[in-house]
């Protein structure tokens, strides 16, 4: 005889939730400090690979060319100039730009202190940066010794944006060379360098005289509109030799980042650190669900007499874990999201929320409490009915 009381729907998992609300706000708070571990975590790694290539992003080409003995930003090698001109012999190619690329040691002006600093030395006449208000600022740069300044770089640099704001004549001194701030620009730092500078070719090769000058460390090649980037890049390998790599510019990003990523322990560390975040929150919503179930164990009992089967029970101790998985991650989240703002406020990482995060940590939450809620029905599925009763 089928009882009375079934199908009928009792919020039976929330009632059990906030029976006791101490022990509630303490599992919220438990899951939303796992989840804010995993954003940081998560935020940090994919803050420091975007910065690793926030320059690259802004050039103004399709193609672009390395050295096959290039590993990273900060280990630049050169190849001959010619080879990027042999690449205007393609029909698809418009135009290209050679760039000189290394760092060097820059005074801070106040303290005197030898800092390296991160110099990208092009043709102002050459298009080198999408943004037309970086374009716009280059023409400075036709005048020798005279160099842009990113205002995003490290403090220790010293105050030269401040002063160039407030219409002071900033000089400085760069491997021993005195030149003058004509400017600023945002950039913004990077792994290897903790600043940045634009200069002029004939400035680069006066600061670093020993550098060969039929020499550059990357090649940028616009093509035209209507072009296929991929068939140029087909042809230019096969006719270029070995002593150079044609990349896309998306390549030339992935170049970057997967050496920061293969290279090093960041990627592991951070990845590792969100792992953690994942196991305490495991354990947090585990001991929490079991421990209800513990203690509700009569009224469990109770509900089986009146005909309830087991598998919804088990569903019951199943939504109490997904409401703690959606209430936990909502404070996550808004935490997430003021942490990410003071991070990059303090340290200028670009460190963000995006939607692929938040969906990622949101079913990261979700599995957490999923699984704990499985462990925990085994007490339920366990238990002895004369212990019960």
């Amino acid at each position: 005889m089928r009882s009375p009381w079934q199908g009928r729907r009792i919020p039976l998992s929330w009632l059990l939730l906030t029976r006791q609300p101490i022990r509630l706000l303490v599992a919220l708070a438990g899951i939303s400090f796992a989840g804010i571990l995993m954003f940081m975590q998560l935020g940090f790694r994919d803050g420091l690979f975007d910065a690793s290539v926030t320059v690259h992003r802004l050039f103004d080409a399709d193609l672009v060319l390395i050295s096959p003995r290039s590993a990273s930003s900060v280990r630049m090698a050169g190849f001959p100039r010619r080879r990027l001109v042999q690449t205007l012999a393609d029909p698809e190619v418009e135009g290209v730009t050679p760039v000189h690329w290394g760092l060097m040691l820059w005074r801070n002006p106040e303290t005197r202190r030898n800092r390296a600093i991160l110099a990208l030395g092009f043709n102002p006449d050459d298009p080198f940066f999408m943004d037309p208000d970086l374009a716009q600022k280059t023409g400075v740069l036709k005048q020798k010794g005279r160099i842009l300044f990113d205002q995003l770089s490290r403090p220790e640099f010293g105050p030269i944006a401040q002063w160039h704001r407030e219409g002071r004549t900033v000089e400085t001194e760069i491997a021993g060379n005195r030149v003058r701030v004509a400017g600023l620009v945002s950039l913004g730092t990077s792994f290897g360098a903790d600043g940045n500078l634009l200069t002029s070719t004939e400035t680069f090769l006066d600061l670093l005289p020993q550098k060969p000058a039929g020499a550059i460390e990357v090649g940028l090649i616009r093509l035209r509109a209507d072009s296929d980037p991929d068939q140029v890049l087909a042809r230019l390998k096969q006719r270029l030799p070995d002593d150079v790599i044609v990349l896309s510019k998306q390549g030339f990003i992935d170049f970057e980042q997967n050496y920061w990523r293969s290279s090093t322990s960041i990627g592991f560390i951070f990845t590792l650190g969100a792992a953690m975040g994942f196991v305490v929150g495991c354990v947090i919503v585990y001991q929490v669900l079991y421990t209800d179930v513990s203690d509700h164990l009569p009224e469990y009992a109770t509900l089986m007499a009146m005909g309830y089967r087991l598998s919804h029970l088990l569903g019951v101790v199943l939504r109490e874990g997904f409401y703690l998985a959606v209430l936990g991650y909502v404070p996550a989240y808004l935490a997430g999201q003021g942490l990410y703002w003071f991070v990059r406020d303090a340290t200028r990482l670009p460190v963000g929320m995006n939607a692929t995060r938040a969906l990622t940590v949101l079913v990261m939450i979700l599995v957490m409490c999923v699984a704990s809620s499985l462990l925990a029905m085994r007490r339920l599925v366990d238990a002895d009915p004369a212990e019960i009763f």
